[in-house]
């Protein structure tokens, strides 16, 4: 494993970020600010991007201890977890997740946020368990939720805290299909291809007129919902 927590590479005309920090995949501003980076460089040299976990890991969700470091710190590194949610909720290329493993908090929204989503056979949590922690699940997390989710599940995906294996979260909305864990680079690879051969403009246009609204709504109350958010 390189120093980044995120390798990237170019695969033909897709991006691959990998995302390995040795450990669980959390999330924190260091792994952030990589991620950004492999986004900065596919949107200048790529078609799509792909994204990848560890194996057996996605992402278990933000960094704890940044998240136990009191209210500022959890805010801060929630702010920007969000702004990178709603940055791949808009980008103008195809963002394919390939889902090593187990997916929660954090790492089920990125899930939400991508354009599609393969996952891997096995048994793997994959999930928002926020409230079953004793945390409110954040505005933005709602509302990637309400978007993304199947009808049936948004209630016991946000409010009630299901976790799912691959197969059931499909279902639900997390993922758009499993497959063998030795198949998941190549199939996951071959969609962000297909996708990245799609005109640039049309796709970025219409993404945005799907999804604008999402990202304004969230952008213009992340601050509100910062502020209230984590307060005892």
């Amino acid at each position: 494993m390189s120093d980044s927590p995120v390798g990237v590479s170019l695969e033909g005309a897709v991006a691959v970020l990998r995302l390995d920090d040795g450990k669980a995949n959390a999330i924190s501003h260091t792994v952030l600010e990589a991620l950004h980076a492999g986004l900065d460089r596919a949107e200048k040299e790529a078609n799509a991007v792909l994204l990848l976990g560890r194996p057996g890991r996605f992402s278990a969700g933000f960094d704890l201890g940044a998240m136990g470091a009191g209210p500022e710190s959890m805010r801060s590194l929630v702010s920007a977890g969000a702004e990178f949610l709603m940055r791949v909720s808009e980008a103008p290329l195809p963002i394919v997740v390939g889902c090593t493993g187990h997916a929660l908090a954090m790492g089920g929204l990125m899930l939400l946020a991508a354009d599609q989503r393969i996952g891997i056979e096995g048994p793997f949590k994959i999930g928002l368990n926020e409230v079953s922690i004793g945390m409110t699940l954040p505005n933005f997390g709602v509302e990637l939720g309400a978007e993304r989710l199947s009808r049936r599940h948004v209630l016991r995906a946000i409010v009630q805290a299901e976790i799912y294996d691959p197969a059931t979260a499909v279902d639900a909305g997390f993922l758009d299909r499993v497959v063998a864990a030795d198949a998941l680079e190549a199939e996951a690879t071959a969609v962000a291809t297909a996708l990245g051969g799609l005109p640039r403009g049309a796709f970025s246009a219409t993404k945005r007129a799907l999804r604008g609204a999402l990202v304004e709504r969230v952008r213009a109350g992340l601050a509100a919902d910062m502020a209230g958010w984590g307060a005892a």
